[in-house]
């Protein structure tokens, strides 16, 4: 065995944390999307349920031409804040055009009405969309509109791009928040039955073991009919059936560390017991709790997912990946298959992208693996 310098056992872990990297950079792209949310999506209306019969089931990458109506009822003007959380409300009706002409007073337009029929003729009053009288290139630039739908749009003629971005935002919080509950939870326990031993110990294992044989979905569902629906329900409800694996992990880390010299030490000296578990046992084992935390991410979100299509987790129109599929896995065998087959793919990539970190992590706090042997 030899030593090696910091900077090449620093290269020696980059290239075997390469594929971690990648997914690192999918996680990242993720949660900036996830993040921004209505300030880059095509469709900023609240949960991107605005709503077009006439556009249902487009292909991606169709384009229309929209007249911008403004609806009778004004909305409130909101900040840039407000809206990258929540959206902003609707302030107009969007109208699919195929031909338009200005007669007098009027714009005389060709609706679009699907497919199959031909289009409808109708006139609207100047007045009842602009505000004021105002030339006929600047009506067209303020009130017709050309809009492209990348993604396609879904059965109820909303723009799946933006389904999908928000429905990242929906996934990524519920994995996080699944994660932080699940960690304090079993973090906690995992810490309790490994410091004491004893029949506290023997107590936290029979509990750990009680929920380590449960189905983690059907122990969700259960929660979930105890706590009702809702996305802060299920914040909690995954989080509190994935904390048995972060104790159990925790307990043996433990278990292990106690019988360290250091701690034997730290007891010498009259630490209590708090502070030798708090600043002495956890900050030792904080890799093997990040590789628990990025695997249990994973898990949290196709929990999610399997929640929603089933229909136990955030309720319509609030946009989940598994809700997704839900509604549109019958298209799967017409020619529609990319409504159900987008959001599959986009949980796929994410649960890919951390169980690459996982390993990455893993790899990188493993430090016995690091020696170089000649």
């Amino acid at each position: 065995m030899i030593n090696i310098t910091p900077a090449q056992r620093t290269w020696k872990i980059f290239k075997r944390t390469k594929p971690a990297v990648a997914g690192l950079v999918i996680i990242i792209m993720a949660a900036f999307a996830a993040v921004l949310g209505y300030l880059i999506m095509p469709d900023d209306s609240a949960n991107a349920n605005h709503m077009n019969l006439a556009l249902s089931l487009k292909k991606p990458g169709t384009t229309f031409t929209l007249l911008l109506v403004p609806k009778e009822d004004k909305a409130e003007a909101v900040n840039i804040l407000h809206k990258m959380l929540f959206g902003k409300p609707f302030r107009y009706q969007e109208v699919p055009i195929k031909n338009h002409l200005f007669k007098g007073d009027s714009i005389i337009v060709d609706e679009y009405l699907s497919d199959e029929d031909k289009p409808e003729r109708k006139a609207y009053a100047l007045a009842q969309i602009a505000a004021s009288k105002i030339p006929e290139n600047q009506f067209v630039k303020q009130h017709i509109t050309t809009r492209t739908f990348w993604l396609g749009t879904d059965i109820y003629g909303r723009d799946m791009l933006s389904r999908l971005i928000l429905g990242a935002r929906v996934s990524l919080a519920v994995g996080l928040m699944a994660v932080l509950i699940s960690l304090l939870i079993g973090v906690t326990v995992g810490a309790l039955a490994g410091y004491y031993g004893g029949w506290i110990d023997s107590a936290l294992s029979w509990l750990m073991n009680i929920l380590w044989s449960l189905p983690a979905l059907l122990l969700v569902i259960a929660l979930s009919f105890a706590l009702g629906k809702g996305l802060w329900q299920i914040f909690i409800a995954v989080g509190l059936s994935m904390w048995v694996e972060a104790a159990r992990l925790v307990r043996g880390q433990v278990i292990s560390l106690k019988q360290a010299e250091y701690i034997e030490a730290a007891k010498a000296l009259g630490y209590t017991n708090r502070r030798i578990i708090s600043r002495h046992i956890l900050p030792n084992m904080i890799g093997p709790v990040l590789v628990i935390a990025s695997s249990n991410f994973a898990s949290a979100i196709l929990l999610e997912a399997g929640l929603s299509f089933l229909g136990f987790g955030a309720q319509p129109p609030v946009p989940t990946w598994g809700g997704m599929i839900r509604e549109h896995y019958g298209y799967i065998v017409m020619d529609a298959a990319y409504l159900a087959v987008l959001p599959g793919l986009a949980i796929m990539l994410i649960v890919y992208a951390f169980n690459l970190v996982t390993t990455g992590l893993r790899d990188a706090f493993d430090i016995k693996s690091q020696n170089i042997r000649l």
